[in-house]
């Protein structure tokens, strides 16, 4: 039998915080404006870029390191406003050569605002992305749609 039967000890160890997805509603300050000064920033890129008719860049520059680790709603929405901007400048005829531009993760973010303005349609922005949609999934693959589904970090 054992010497210490009455030892608390174990009762001192805070087993949520070995938990690897435990919910932390405080996120820090500096990493927040820091994500809103790369927000800034890509949209000051961005509009300078659609401004010299640039928009084949304008997109790679939309696509690359989304905040997709903040849980701001606010900065998430105003990226997605940039990315819908940048979207509805193509000309139908464009569509399928700016798809093919990119990369297979540049694909995959493309894909996840497609979705993200699914969800919230505006008045023209369904047509224009579904046809983005269809470029998007013939480029990508039926695993894009998969990848994009299945993934827990929202853009």
């Amino acid at each position: 039998m054992s010497k210490n039967t009455l030892s608390t000890d174990f009762r001192k160890v805070d087993v949520d915080e070995l938990d690897e997805e435990k919910y932390r509603d405080d996120p820090e300050t500096s990493e927040a404006s820091n994500e809103a000064d790369q927000v800034a920033r890509r949209e000051q890129e961005v509009k300078r870029l659609t401004q010299s008719s640039n928009n084949m860049e304008a997109l790679k520059v939309c696509l690359e390191d989304p905040p997709v680790s903040t849980k701001d709603k606010a900065l998430k929405e105003r990226n997605f406003n940039v990315v819908l901007d940048v979207l509805t400048r193509f000309r139908a005829a464009d569509v399928e050569k700016a798809v093919k531009s990119l990369s297979s993760e540049q694909v995959d973010v493309l894909m996840k605002y497609i979705y993200r303005g699914f969800a919230s349609p505006t008045e023209n922005s369904c047509g224009i992305l579904l046809s983005w949609h269809d470029k998007a999934v013939t480029a990508g693959g039926l695993g894009s749609i998969v990848r994009v589904l299945t993934d827990r970090k929202s853009v």
